[in-house]
């Protein structure tokens, strides 16, 4: 769907985009990645046309993105963009147009997406008077309204509470069902998990990471393991340092934890069959990093390298 390609965006002596390349495959949810500052926001901008690149190209569907393009985008900024005083109904009338959908589809759509999301009575209120998370449920309808192929949430679930953040999520992943491409610009690493099929982390205007989200977790797994099981009564449990280490051990219940970390060499059949004369082995779990984790390391190693 996207091919971003040597990107390069510069303010005045701050370089917001380092020859940044970035490949969004069609019907995926893409996460776009960083901390403040990092660039998302200038990669989206230039995604919209809203500002362009000094150097480098965007492909759309395998083309030059042009302002034809801007009509299959749809973008919900971080920084809302609503008229405040305006009534509401006729606020999604006027964007729905922008977007050249005639008045009519426009109309059959708003009423849809009102009736979908419970905002009929929503249609003669002004934006000033809507709750922010009802000012968010506005905007993300302006934003979906005309059915775009490429839909770019900047912190979607800002201002929703857990029940309406549950709803957009759910709505966001049944347009990406049906077909549309997403890129989802957030810091809540939890909805990533969620969320994403692939990432791309920026930082210091730099893309440092990028991959699937399956990917990229496995590769950054440890070889630690917990363990539960129970002691044989008439054994002793005997350790050997040359095909693991222990980390921990607790006690859960009626079961013994330990969590065990083998070195590149053990795999975990070698550690199995040392340790199942020994114990009743009641359950294995691998320890995966989350893309919180992820996110934490990545960062603090790019900034420890620009510092040395």
């Amino acid at each position: 769907m996207l091919e971003i390609k040597n990107i390069v965006k510069q303010y005045s002596n701050h370089r917001a985009l380092n020859d940044v390349s970035i490949h969004v495959p069609k019907g995926s949810i893409f996460g776009l990645l960083g901390p403040n500052g990092a660039g998302k926001t200038s990669l989206i901008r230039i995604i919209n046309q809203i500002t362009a690149p000094d150097s480098g190209e965007i492909l759309f569907d395998g083309e030059p993105l042009k302002p034809k393009h801007i009509e299959r985008i749809g973008y919900l900024p971080e920084e809302r963009g609503l008229y405040k005083k305006m009534k509401i109904g006729e606020q999604m009338l006027y964007l729905a147009q922008l977007k050249g959908l005639r008045k009519s589809d426009a109309m059959r759509k708003i009423t849809f997406w009102f009736e979908k999301l419970e905002m009929q009575s929503w249609w003669d209120k002004k934006v000033e008077d809507l709750s922010k998370g009802m000012q968010q449920k506005v905007q993300f309808v302006a934003t979906v309204l005309h059915e775009p192929d490429l839909i770019i949430l900047d912190e979607p679930f800002s201002g929703f509470d857990p029940v309406n953040a549950q709803i957009i999520q759910r709505e966001i992943l049944e347009l990406n069902q049906k077909g549309a491409t997403i890129i989802y610009s957030t810091h809540r690493m939890e909805s990533v998990e969620e969320l994403c099929d692939y990432i791309a982390l920026i930082n210091k205007s730099h893309k440092i990471l990028d991959g699937s989200v399956n990917d990229i977790k496995h590769s950054y797994k440890n070889q630690t393991y917990i363990i539960s099981y129970k002691p044989k009564a008439e054994v002793a449990l005997q350790y050997n340092e040359d095909l693991f280490h222990v980390v921990e051990q607790t006690t859960v219940h009626d079961a013994q934890e330990m969590t065990i970390r083998t070195d590149n060499r053990t795999s975990l059949n070698e550690l199995l069959l040392f340790l199942i004369p020994q114990i009743d082995i009641l359950q294995v779990r691998e320890i995966v990093p989350s893309m919180h984790e992820i996110f934490i390391d990545k960062v603090t190693q790019n900034a420890n390298q620009t510092l040395s």
